[in-house]
């Protein structure tokens, strides 16, 4: 029997669940549909100083190999080959390195317009309908599905789907307008996002720095360029943004230090606050809460992409599954088993970024004292050091 699946939402975590079940939607006849605000650029990427980018794991990797696109994406994802970890003004360091971890990189940054454009571009137009430009005014349940209505260029639409996937981002209107209700936990921060340039490059060293102002990181980019994720207090960072771009670089330069010579340029600059953002619920029967707008993490530790990546693979797996065993793919046990599969690596994920962050944006002297030492321990016991750069990886057990 032929369902339909209605993906709203057709940025990097709804093209890649597209890309997950495209087989399965030329085997089973399913009509899968990807539903975007935004059309695809033709042309595809364009190199630019000032793209931002994501971090992906090794297990990332792993699941990109498995979808038949990591040796396209890899051309333009750098590696990071070590990671450094320091706290400003303290002697406690740590670094790990993904030789003694045993895999090729930790992890990598990739530009998102080049991840969106591998993504896009391996799509099977036959088996994965765009729909583009197109909104998501209302989403009403009826019995075995939803009724969508669409914003078209032209007029409306109205669109049947067997199961809806809602992934639209942290700010989804269509979780409102369903009632799915999102504990928000504000951590009174701002994300300052930039890229930079500095002396001596970047030797695939990934900076992790903890500051009087707040946690800030440089990843490794193509061309010697570096990612900057800098988190400052909310005061702070409004101050920071209306900086010329000499001023932020020597403000910059004060709270990082000269690991990587002087900072020489900055691009362009973008700024967000920091939640963590859970929803109340993931699954209904025929629905699906899938990405930011299920999860939306603090930056620190990289892992909000990942995670919502091996969700979005895990539930093609499950829907695969149930097309196999002839059920439903809307039906509430289905997406029951694929949610609690994932419970256990959310829970995890969730807070392992959580407590990284409020360790390593409190100044209070004993936990400072504390996280010192236990950087120096990290340093210290292999062990240790290799179950925290596991849980990076986005690597279980």
């Amino acid at each position: 029997m032929s369902y339909s699946l209605n993906i709203v939402g057709g940025g990097m975590v709804g093209a890649s669940l597209a890309l997950a079940l495209q087989d399965c939607a030329r085997q089973s006849g399913w009509a899968i549909r990807l539903i975007e605000a935004q059309p695809p650029v033709e042309g595809g990427w364009q190199p630019s100083y000032d793209n931002r980018s994501t971090a992906l794991s090794h297990g990332s990797r792993r699941l990109f190999e498995r979808l038949g696109i990591w040796q396209e994406l890899a051309r333009r994802a750098e590696p990071i080959r070590q990671i450094h970890v320091s706290d400003r003004g303290h002697p406690g360091s740590a670094r790990m390195h993904a030789e003694q971890e045993g895999v090729p990189a930790l992890g990598y940054i990739v530009e998102n317009a080049w991840l969106g454009e591998v993504l896009l571009g391996n799509l099977d137009r036959q088996a994965i309908e765009w729909v583009a430009p197109a909104r998501v005014a209302h989403a009403r349940p009826h019995p075995g599905g939803y009724q969508l209505d669409l914003q078209v260029p032209g007029g409306t639409c109205q669109l049947e789907s067997d199961l809806l996937v809602i992934a639209d981002g942290g700010r989804s209107g269509l979780l409102d307008q369903l009632g799915i209700h999102r504990r928000v936990n504000p951590y009174q921060q701002v994300a300052v996002i930039a890229n930079v340039t500095t002396a001596n490059g970047h030797a695939g060293v990934a900076y992790e720095r903890f500051t009087e102002t707040g946690p800030l990181a440089l990843l490794p980019l193509s061309g010697q360029r570096s990612a900057l994720v800098w988190t400052l207090a909310v005061d702070v960072a409004e101050e920071v943004a209306q900086l010329p771009d000499e001023a932020f670089l020597e403000r910059l330069q004060a709270a990082f230090g000269f690991r990587m010579g002087a900072l020489l340029r900055v691009g362009e600059r973008a700024s967000y606050p920091l939640n963590l953002i859970e929803a109340e619920e993931q699954v209904r029967s025929n629905l699906v809460v899938l990405g930011n707008a299920a999860h939306s993490l603090h930056p620190i530790a990289g892992q909000g992409f990942n995670l919502s990546l091996r969700d979005a693979m895990a539930l093609a797996d499950q829907l695969q599954r149930a097309w196999c065993e002839g059920h439903h793919p809307g039906s509430l046990s289905v997406l029951q088993r694929y949610l609690d599969g994932q419970r256990g690596d959310q829970a995890a994920t969730v807070a392992f970024s959580h407590y990284l962050t409020q360790l390593f944006s409190n100044r209070n002297p004993v936990l400072v004292a504390g996280r010192n030492a236990g950087l120096l321990a990290m340093d210290l016991l292999p062990p240790l050091k290799t179950r925290l750069a596991r849980q990076g990886m986005g690597l279980r057990g």
